[in-house]
């Protein structure tokens, strides 16, 4: 055992008896481990007894431990709680962690009037309704199809009154319901969206059941284009259900979870069974699941998977038992509302299920492994080729990209994008809104990026920000600065590097769309790489990604200001009201269809200035009402 310092000695003499959580940090002031006790005092300390340090996990943790610092909680469940929001927001190395968990998408149908069904990042209480989370975005897109075709739901933003001359193509094609021209209202477009939530939750035979009802109130009221409509749902429904797996008659709602690993990686396979059918399954990748056995893995995953899953079943099923499952039914039975059981079944039907989806993990897990080796292959490929054809003075293992986004000089802003080893590093991507350029100049923009790019890493290597939060993002150095353009654009970049005095230790080139061509420091010609060189497919995709994420923060930048000012044009409204206007309603089209009594709830909103908001509005309604009407007379 290696001696404590007297800092690391006094902090764990003065641990609480109490339940929290606890953080270890190394000497640069990074959390690299994060647990949870229901006797901080104890289970820290337990870290340094030699017969701890026996476990090589254990051993390599205490050797890097530096500092550390707790958080009291009431309760052990709380504990619980707050060790995984610390693990999503530190992800600390020697933590057995979900991979890339902050991009799982999730099926989202919004609260609306006309509610719509789309893809979602993030979890909101919006009061829509979720499901997910998923894993493959391009395996929901493909779900989102089949059920826009089965249970046809609005895309677009327009304010559905039922009295739209003119419907979308989406009509159609059938894609599309058609509210907005009064093809169906408001109560049958629900119904609708209530049977698309029912058929995610695996309730088929109860969509069946609602569809025939349907059927047969819509023949006896005459109404046979409705009742048309109505069976050829029916019909498409019946043959998605022929493909549904069929697990038990009983209509049981579980989750099936297994995991696989080899060496230093680890796939978790989860069945969701719902009714008695198998819905659906998705694999996660977990990290830092070197010296981790299987039991800690397991805990790990259902306490970062079901602390952001949209829906918890009564009964999850598991390999084998798992220390704290009291702890974890108590939390997931307080997210559920009711009672969740950890169940390990021994035998029967529950045993089966467990067994195929180890066996589906492990198949996943070497497929998965056999895809990292050929982009690992890949990856090393086109490095090579970047070093030789750049005449590197090494590897340019970590590559950084910058672009700037703009519309006439409008919500100016820039990006900046990472790869390392070949692969976005997504935790360090960077945005910045350019704040001492007027107007549009891209040179100027780009000076601004970089100068507080490399005064970030200043000030992060010299111990001003050393410890704070996306500090790692600043405190390496790129192997290879890209910047997207030409000459101008690298004459910046060569420049704040000249005034950080890093120009020998950071390589930077300019990627101008145009040709292709690589603008290198020294030399008056491009180069040119061949187009299917391997090492340009790289320059290529970060240059994308670095536009990618300029531009989607430039627009959200641009629909802000466009909200802004909206209601900043109503008489009476400033940035205070504006803002209460949006934290009570919740948005812009919320605020045009509130009622003035609705309007005088909001905080500062008088019934003189309820009425001009709703004057506004009503004005620019006819308005638009006028500019369809002469669209349509001049083109019908």
């Amino acid at each position: 055992m290696q001696p404590l310092s007297e800092k690391l000695r006094q902090k764990l003499a003065t641990l609480p008896t109490r339940p929290g959580v606890y953080l270890m940090h190394n000497a640069k002031g990074q959390v690299i481990y994060v647990g949870k006790a229901i006797n901080l005092a104890n289970r820290a300390r337990s870290y340094f007894h030699a017969s701890a340090q026996e476990h090589p996990k254990t051993r390599r943790l205490v050797a890097e431990i530096a500092d550390l610092e707790w958080i009291i909680t009431d309760s052990e469940v709380d504990a619980l709680i707050l060790e995984a929001t610390l693990i999503k927001k530190y992800r600390p190395r020697f933590n057995v962690r979900l991979k890339d968990d902050k991009r799982y998408p999730y099926l989202k149908i919004t609260a609306e009037d006309f509610p719509k069904v789309l893809i979602t990042r993030r979890m909101e209480r919006d009061g829509g309704r979720y499901f997910g989370p998923y894993t493959s975005t391009g395996a929901l897109r493909e779900t989102l199809d089949l059920l826009r075709r089965l249970f046809p739901y609005r895309t677009c933003d327009r304010n559905i009154t039922g009295e739209d001359r003119r419907s979308c193509l989406y009509y159609d094609l059938k894609l599309c319901s058609g509210p907005c021209i009064g093809t169906v209202d408001r109560a049958e477009y629900r119904a609708t969206l209530a049977q698309l939530a029912r058929f995610m939750e695996g309730q088929t035979e109860k969509v069946v059941a609602d569809l025939e009802r349907q059927i047969a109130e819509a023949s006896e009221s005459l109404k046979f284009e409705r009742a048309a409509r109505l069976r050829d749902r029916l019909v498409a429904l019946r043959q998605v259900m022929q493909h549904q797996k069929i697990i038990t008659t009983a209509a049981l709602n579980q989750d099936v979870i297994a995991l696989a690993r080899d060496n230093d990686n680890a796939c978790v396979e989860v069945f969701f069974v719902r009714n008695g059918k198998l819905l659906g399954r998705e694999y996660f990748v977990l990290e830092g699941v070197a010296y981790s056995d299987d039991e800690e893995m397991m805990a790990a995953f259902l306490q970062q998977f079901y602390a952001n899953a949209a829906a918890i079943p009564p009964e999850i099923l598991l390999p084998e038992q798992i220390a704290g499952a009291a702890v974890l039914e108590q939390w997931l039975r307080h997210k559920r509302g009711d009672a969740v059981y950890l169940t390990v079944p021994r035998e029967g039907p529950g045993r089966e299920m467990l067994e195929l989806a180890a066996t589906n993990a492990t198949e996943t897990l070497r497929a998965l492994k056999a895809q990292w080796a050929m982009d690992k292959h890949r990856s090393e490929t086109a490095l090579s080729e970047l070093q030789t054809a750049l005449a590197l003075p090494r590897s340019p293992v970590r590559m950084e990209c910058y672009d700037i986004s703009t519309t006439q000089g409008v919500e100016v802003v820039g990006s900046m994008v990472v790869f390392e080893h070949g692969v976005p590093k997504k935790s360090h991507y960077r945005r910045f809104k350019i704040r001492t350029v007027q107007g549009q100049d891209d040179f100027a923009s780009m000076k601004e990026v970089l100068t507080r790019r490399f005064d970030r890493w200043r000030r992060v290597t010299g111990g001003e920000l050393r410890g704070t939060r996306g500090s790692q993002a600043w405190a390496k150095l790129p192997d290879l600065l890209v910047v997207d353009g030409g000459k101008g654009q690298l004459g910046m970049a060569l420049e704040v590097l000249d005034a950080f005095n890093l120009r020998e230790q950071v390589p930077a080139i300019g990627l101008a769309k145009r040709h292709e061509e690589i603008f290198v420091p020294g030399r008056s010609r491009s180069i040119r790489l061949d187009p299917s060189a391997p090492a340009l497919l790289l320059l290529r995709r970060i240059r994308d990604e670095a536009h990618r994420f300029a531009i989607t923060y430039h627009r959200q930048r641009r629909r802000k200001r466009g909200l802004a000012s909206q209601i900043d044009e109503i008489p009476g409204i400033g940035p205070v009201k504006r803002k209460a206007l949006l934290k009570h309603l919740g948005s812009l089209n919320a605020i045009r269809k509130a009622s003035e009594a609705e309007l005088r709830q909001v905080p500062g909103i008088s019934k003189v200035l309820a009425a001009v908001i709703r004057r506004h509005f009503a004005g620019e309604a006819d308005e638009k009402q006028k500019l369809d009407t002469d669209f349509h007379g001049s083109h019908g």
